[in-house]
């Protein structure tokens, strides 16, 4: 035992030697990793990040007897039941991560902090700030597009105009998924409350793209929840509007044929007229049925609209949330002391051990 500590204390002592030898070539390292780190951490842009906290009314499932009991007895399926909510907050993420949904903020209208006039925010994506070593990198894919416009006919780049999400054009997937980079949703857990955050080099832009993209998560929501209903209120308007035309249309049957007939007493006569009278009264009896169920789906309507409460509304920032440059230095400057301490220990012995090796053959 005493034999393992005295190996241990040993080789612990030769790697701080080794280190203090070294410490010249160490902090050099550093020096450089601190270099580096900042000519990164000083190109970055700055970013603004907004955050909105609301909360989703619990999704509701109920019975409606009397649309079912209505459908039921004129012959119409799927009209009552229960309805089960299958969006949550849980899908807030993905929503707002769907393409879809990003094309629904694609074009709109935002205005940075020094502009004059008011841009779509794809066009401010694409004016964005951008490191210079992304300058650099993607030089050849602008020379490449700017090729592609100067060879391509006028009605090419009219169709380039038209978003169809069916088939996208590159330039669209790229700001689409420029767009997706800055838009993100999460779930607190603890509160169930979930959070919309935009993160942009303006802060007016931020909160102005974090609030529609409320907005639009809300209408998303709402017109999920209400379609079913919709459905069922505009198809009871249609039956009602056919109903009440078959009633006018009975009732002026029997009108006429009472007219026609005022002072005949034939029992043939007697009997039309009481059969007309009855169809009549059918028509109207259903036509009844259906308007008081018509108001009852629209009622079914405003009730399956959800509730929105906006516990923390967007507010522009007044300070950059990123990048940290303090972080971006310390973490280079650790690297280059991690990496100049292990070429001391290890590195360089393992490359004169390779050299060796080569010229030995």
């Amino acid at each position: 035992m005493d034999n393992k500590k005295d190996i241990k204390e040993i080789d612990l002592m030769e790697i701080i030697k080794k280190l203090q030898n070294n410490r010249k070539s160490i902090f050099k390292t550093i020096g450089l990793g601190f270099i580096i780190g900042s000519i990164i951490a000083f190109s970055l842009p700055k970013t603004y990040k907004v955050d909105i906290m609301l909360s989703l009314e619990a999704g509701q499932s109920g019975n409606n007897s009397n649309l079912a009991g209505m459908a039921s007895m004129l012959g119409i399926g799927g009209m009552g039941g229960s309805n089960q909510d299958a969006v949550n907050s849980t899908m807030f993420p993905d929503i707002i991560q769907s393409t879809p949904f990003i094309l629904e903020m694609y074009n709109i209208k935002v205005t940075p902090k020094n502009a004059k006039e008011r841009i779509n925010l794809s066009e401010y994506i694409e004016n964005q700030k951008q490191p210079w070593w992304n300058n650099i990198l993607g030089l050849p894919n602008k020379i490449i597009g700017k090729l592609n416009i100067l060879f391509s006919s006028e009605e090419r780049k009219d169709e380039k105009k038209i978003i169809d999400p069916f088939r996208l054009t590159g330039e669209q997937k790229s700001k689409i998924n420029s767009i997706k980079t800055t838009l993100s949703a999460s779930e607190d857990k603890k509160s169930g409350m979930t959070i919309v955050s935009a993160t942009f080099q303006d802060p007016e832009v931020a909160a102005t793209v974090a609030d529609s993209a409320v907005l639009k998560l809300q209408e998303y929501i709402i017109d999920y929840r209400t379609r079913k209903a919709q459905e069922d209120c505009n198809y009871l308007e249609k039956l009602c509007k056919e109903r009440k035309e078959e009633y006018y249309k009975a009732q002026k049957a029997y009108a006429d044929f009472m007219d026609a007939n005022r002072n005949v007493v034939l029992q043939r006569t007697q009997a039309e007229g009481t059969r007309l009278q009855n169809d009549m009264s059918i028509a109207f009896q259903i036509y009844s049925q259906v308007e008081t169920q018509l108001q009852v789906a629209r009622a079914k309507v405003q009730e399956a609209k959800p509730v929105f409460a906006i516990v923390e509304p967007a507010t522009v920032p007044l300070s950059p949330s990123g990048p940290n440059k303090k972080i971006i230095i310390i973490a280079f400057m650790f690297l280059g002391f991690i990496g100049s301490s292990a070429w001391i220990l290890f590195g360089k012995n393992l490359w004169d051990s390779l050299k060796r090796a080569k010229t030995d053959k």
